[in-house]
């Protein structure tokens, strides 16, 4: 095994990301943003200067998951529904889910730059935290390779390039290393359906301490012909306490957790379109399908490490 000494692979993955913690920062509502972004450049914004949850008035209902109407009481937060809807998602996640398997599109803007999509097979594992992603595109990346397992390689993930950076061979980084953060928001140990809605509640939590936010839920929208509830949160004006204008989020109507998630800047000119900052869709999913450590070993005959 080698140490890598320069940057030639792109390892660390979301979201969340979130979906962060945005996530994924944002998770993507989520995690801490790694990146040089804009979140810095907000420190010099100003603070609320609006009332905080526990004086609002009232709210008008809300729809639940399922387009019913859901009577809160005066004086409850808007985005308590959503936040509701996150958490019993999460006991679903964490009481039904004990493995899967899926393709990750991801979309990130880095350092002020939207990267192209990327495309990756992913294989994740609860207990322990394990996860084995292959990439698929784009083509200069397709076959590069990364795994990582909790408590395993001495918290290292394991990576390997393709093309001329596969003479290298495996890499041990630590997942949020420089290198293994190049080109990434969040690192890999952010990855997945659960991190992501454990992000998403994170930051809402935080974020119903102010009154300054508008949810929207939409019915009947579908990813991969997947019928879904579209949660769409907007903060009108930027504040440093706010990570995101608009992030929407997609819960899966079958599943009972969130499958994608996108999050926007605020624009760059008045008037205009809102600055995509990430977007994670975790696309044709396999649950339940019993993995086992060899899943989750640079040894696997099935994986290209050496």
């Amino acid at each position: 095994m080698m140490v890598c000494r320069k940057s030639m692979c792109r390892f660390g993955l979301v979201l969340a990301s979130s979906l962060a913690a945005g996530l994924l920062g944002t998770a993507g509502v989520v995690g801490q943003d790694a990146s040089s972004g804009s979140r810095t450049d907000r420190e010099s914004l100003p603070k609320p200067i609006y009332k905080v949850a526990n004086k609002l008035d009232s709210e008008p209902a809300q729809p639940d998951a399922q387009g019913q109407g859901n009577q809160q009481p005066a004086g409850t937060h808007p985005l308590q529904p959503a936040i509701d809807i996150a958490y019993k998602a999460l006991a679903t996640i964490q009481n039904n889910v004990k493995d899967y398997s899926c393709t990750l599109s991801k979309r990130e803007r880095i350092d002020g730059t939207l990267q192209p999509t990327e495309e990756l097979f992913v294989k994740i594992r609860h207990e322990p935290f394990s996860v084995y992603t292959y990439f698929k595109g784009p083509e200069n990346m397709k076959g590069q390779e990364a795994l990582y397992v909790a408590g395993k390689n001495d918290g290292c993930l394991l990576g390997h390039g393709v093309g001329i950076k596969k003479v290298v061979g495996t890499l041990a980084l630590k997942p949020d290393s420089m290198l293994a953060m190049r080109g990434n928001r969040y690192p890999i140990t952010e990855i997945g359906v659960l991190n992501l809605t454990k992000r998403l509640i994170e930051v809402a939590e935080l974020d119903k301490k102010y009154q300054e936010c508008e949810v929207k839920f939409y019915n009947g929208a579908k990813i991969d012909g997947r019928p879904c509830t579209c949660i769409m949160v907007t903060h009108p004006v930027p504040r440093k306490n706010f990570r995101f204008n608009v992030a929407k989020v997609y819960v899966d109507t079958e599943y009972g957790f969130p499958i994608r998630y996108e999050a926007y800047d605020w624009p760059a000119k008045a008037g205009g379109p809102p600055l995509l900052l990430e977007e994670y869709t975790y696309r044709y999913m396999k649950i339940n399908n019993g993995f086992t450590d060899a899943d989750f070993d640079d040894k696997n005959p099935d994986y290209g490490f050496h």
